[in-house]
């Protein structure tokens, strides 16, 4: 069996990784959308929330799977008998940092390959931050993410309302 881990922080997921994920499921038998801990990015959601959402966005495609992980990626990849690990790369400026993270991941774990994949051109510009930025601002985000996500980020970005304090 052919199983490929997408990692990432998906804080929150976006249409962009959905179309890597949709993607990559056609090409492996198994694809598991594994959210990294990494509390050092200060995510808006916490991991057992952003698992859900990720989670929840996938119901639909029967061969992806949803997890967490905490800790080097590439023991997870070996714990999971994985062999590839699927990188999305919107831009140029991406693949630098993409490419020193395979390398390593590579010097890591030999058996294991990094597969590049690009989101489809309408969502090059998409990021979980600047999806954040417009729900932070009031503004429209259902083009850029799931159902679910819109939903999540309106409940978590919403002003907390008033109590009534008339007597």
């Amino acid at each position: 069996m052919r199983i490929a881990i997408y990692p990432g922080s998906f804080d929150p997921l976006t249409n962009g990784h959905l179309d890597v994920i949709q993607r990559a499921a056609r090409l492996f038998d198994r694809v598991i959308v594994a959210v990294a801990k990494n509390d050092s990015k200060h995510p808006l959601f916490t991991l057992a929330e952003r698992t859900a959402l990720v989670k929840k966005a996938v119901a639909g495609l029967p061969n992806v799977d949803t997890d967490s992980f905490d800790g080097l990626l590439v023991e997870y990849v070996a714990a999971k008998k994985a062999r590839a690990i699927v990188r999305g790369l919107r831009a140029v400026s991406d693949f630098e940092f993409e490419f020193q993270l395979a390398l390593m991941n590579r010097k890591l774990d030999e058996n294991i390959e990094t597969i590049f994949m690009m989101p489809k051109d309408t969502y090059t510009f998409l990021s979980s931050r600047i999806v954040k930025e417009i729900a932070r601002l009031g503004g429209n985000v259902s083009p850029f993410v799931p159902p679910n996500v819109q939903v999540a980020l309106k409940k978590k970005l919403e002003p907390p309302r008033r109590k009534d304090t008339k007597k």
